[in-house]
């Protein structure tokens, strides 16, 4: 059992709230899973040079000033950091590839979690609300927002196995339920180059989704050879930098609810993550149909 949230603002005036609004929601889902919890946040993208690396190492007393002199004096160019714990946010104009082959030579002690020029990413290991308290989730400011608070069953406890999972750019993906074959899908992913992190059985439907997003797939297409190769339980709640996207399998056993209103739209594994929510009384409130694609733009 798991919990999942997700929160569009499409207001804009909402967007200076999302982390405020957000907060309250992943950790009412602490009940559904206390053993880690995560948060993507989507923010105005970045020019098109640059990108946004969010970074995770496990030494919370990580010194981040000596990994930021080494890193501005190899790459040679004006960056951005924020740290927090850690957690770590570097933006820069270094090329992905380049950024990834330094990471690995050089600080391989440290995972990159996210890339993209708007997603941010903070993940790890306890109940939901000590994370959300431990990196400022209050204060994030954002056009949307993605959630998970996990309760493991297939694999370990550990920020790595942590929701939500990352491929690509600018997409991610939270999973509650459990998917029935991961291994193959995994070995038919592996045999194309692609490579794993974890043996989460959520990483094989986020690799999948993305491997046909890098073929040229539109996300429905992608999802729509998903209810066909991806097999077992699941609620899928994905984002893009510009949409939020939901859908559900065929038998549409794991629970989750949506409200809109004409100020954003908000996804929650039980209506009590949304009760919080400005107006929720006026909200359009349903629950999502099995093997439908629900999709929201900013």
């Amino acid at each position: 059992m798991c919990g999942i949230v997700g929160l569009l603002a499409k207001s804009e005036k909402l967007r200076n709230s999302l982390g405020r609004l957000a907060t309250p929601m992943i950790d009412c889902m602490g009940t559904r899973g206390s053993d880690s919890a995560g948060l993507a946040v989507f923010h105005e993208p970045l020019d098109a040079a640059h990108r946004r690396f969010s970074l995770y190492v496990s030494d919370r007393h990580y010194d981040w000033q000596t990994f930021r002199d080494d890193f501005v004096l190899a790459a040679d160019n004006d960056s951005e950091f924020h740290t927090v714990h850690n957690h770590a946010t570097v933006i820069c104009d270094l090329d992905v590839a380049s950024f990834k082959s330094w990471l690995s030579g050089s600080r391989p002690e440290v995972r990159l979690l996210s890339v993209g020029r708007s997603i941010g990413v903070y993940k790890d290991e306890g109940h939901p609300r000590d994370i959300a308290q431990r990196f400022g989730f209050a204060d994030l400011k954002g056009t949307h927002a993605v959630g998970h608070t996990r309760m493991a069953t297939e694999s370990a406890v550990s920020p790595a196995h942590a929701h939500p999972f990352t491929a690509g750019e600018d997409f991610c993906l939270v999973h509650n339920g459990s998917l029935s074959n991961p291994h193959s899908v995994r070995r038919k992913l592996e045999k194309k180059g692609i490579t794993f992190e974890t043996d989460n059985d959520a990483e094989a439907g986020c690799r999948f989704l993305e491997w046909r997003l890098s073929e040229g797939d539109s996300l429905d297409s992608a999802l729509e050879m998903a209810f066909r190769e991806l097999d077992g339980f699941y609620t899928f709640l994905m984002a893009t930098a510009d949409t939020l996207v939901l859908v559900r399998d065929g038998f549409a056993c794991k629970p989750a609810v949506v409200a809109e209103t004409d100020a954003y739209v908000a996804v929650g594994s039980e209506f009590r993550s949304l009760a919080h929510l400005p107006a929720i009384e006026d909200a359009n409130v349903f629950e999502p149909a099995p093997e439908q694609i629900y999709s929201w733009t900013v």
